[in-house]
């Protein structure tokens, strides 16, 4: 199984003949890199798992949703990272020209442990 951990996160509503939720991730690149992003495979399912780092002498606690995809991968994203950057915000744009009012993102304020993400 692959676990991608992005740098900011958004999860879709595709309303097709096969609806679905997909999460739409981007990474922010740096100076001999560009921004890069994907799209995972269909949500099955989410759940929640906390990271324990020390920075200075410091602990800190990250919180995470991990959204597993159809195909077995995992997307690890932190939950203060929600929304559109310049990395993702272009694909973004392009499902909307090609899926129209069919596509919708999710609003920030969802709860992803509640969602039923298999659509029957």
């Amino acid at each position: 199984m692959n676990t991608y951990s992005p740098d900011n996160w958004v999860v879709i509503f595709l309303n097709s003949d096969d609806p679905h939720y997909r999460v739409l991730v981007g990474w922010s690149g740096g100076y001999t890199t560009g921004d890069s992003w994907r799209m995972n495979s269909g949500i099955v399912r989410c759940e929640e798992s906390t990271e324990t780092f020390h920075i200075n002498g410091r602990t800190h606690v990250a919180e995470y949703f991990d959204f597993y995809g159809s195909s077995g991968s995992c997307y690890r994203c932190n939950k203060e990272t929600y929304g559109l950057r310049m990395n993702n915000a272009y694909i973004w744009n392009q499902l909307q020209e090609k899926y129209g009012d069919k596509v919708q993102m999710m609003d920030e304020e969802t709860n992803w442990l509640e969602m039923n993400w298999i659509i029957k």
